[in-house]
């Protein structure tokens, strides 16, 4: 029998923004040095859950789980401080403008007090893992957007995170760059055993990069089962994803109405 604790559980995890509910009961476990992609459509709630584990959404009800300790427990002083472990590359790099690409990729560091001369040899050493050689000094203004989402990685992982997070790493990026980063990923994951949580719609990335696929549908997560068995689970709500047909299980009408709402207001 197996008794490690999951390095992240999310336990019957509740959200809603006025009358939607975006979480409803969500579950889910990922073991120490698993890397686990969370897919589903548009507005399932992927980025909520991330946020909430991030501690920038604030759940309803239910609890995240890190080691075995309750986060959402935690004074918040002593979350920011658990928080140093963690790692995550937003949708869109998310650089500050203002700051040197070096400066970017070591910030946490520099909020550390780490000098500025040590801050800058670990940039240059992690944009040289990520591909980035003598762009240091540039800013961010003068990256093209595949530079910037690698400038972001190198960022995510500078401080040596022990779980990293990644939302939509693939998106807005062309086919040769959205392996670039994929493959990054993956090295990322065996190089260093970092416990990997990722949400994205784009199938291809999600089965390159992760031991396991979880599918988020109506506030939950409806399945959850190893990477090598995407092709081959016969789950209609996982089939209808994966094959993007707007028959079938999972009700596409109900997103249509909210975006013909949305684009009202």
């Amino acid at each position: 029998m197996n008794n490690t604790i999951p390095r992240i559980s999310i336990k019957g995890l509740h959200k809603r923004f006025d009358d939607k509910i975006i979480l409803d009961g969500a579950d889910l476990d990922i073991m120490p040095g698993q890397s686990t992609t969370v897919i589903g459509m548009s507005g399932t709630g992927k980025s909520v859950l991330i946020k909430c584990i991030l501690g920038l959404i604030k759940p309803d009800a239910g609890e995240i789980l890190i080691d075995g300790e309750n986060w959402l427990a935690l004074p918040e002083h002593e979350q920011l401080q658990r928080m140093q472990r963690v790692g995550m590359l937003f949708q869109g790099a998310a650089l500050f403008d203002s700051l040197s690409v070096w400066e970017n990729v070591s910030f946490a560091l520099l909020r550390r007090g780490l000098s500025q001369t040590k801050a800058k040899e670990r940039a240059i050493e992690v944009l040289e893992w990520v591909g980035l050689h003598s762009i240091e000094d540039k800013v961010p203004s003068e990256l093209s957007g595949g530079m910037a989402k690698r400038v972001g990685l190198a960022r995510t992982i500078c401080h040596k995170p022990d779980i990293v997070f990644f939302d939509e790493p693939t998106t807005g990026l062309d086919p040769i760059m959205s392996d670039v980063i994929n493959k990054l990923i993956v090295r990322l994951h065996k190089d260093s055993g970092t416990t990997i949580l990722s949400i994205t719609h784009d199938m291809k990335s999600a089965a390159m990069i992760s031991d396991h696929i979880a599918l988020l549908c109506h506030g939950r997560v409806h399945r959850q089962i190893p990477a090598n068995e995407l092709d081959s689970d016969q789950d209609p709500m996982l089939r209808q994803f994966i094959e993007g047909k707007a028959e079938g299980p999972i009700n596409c009408s109900i997103w249509g109405k909210q975006i013909e709402e949305a684009i009202q207001r």
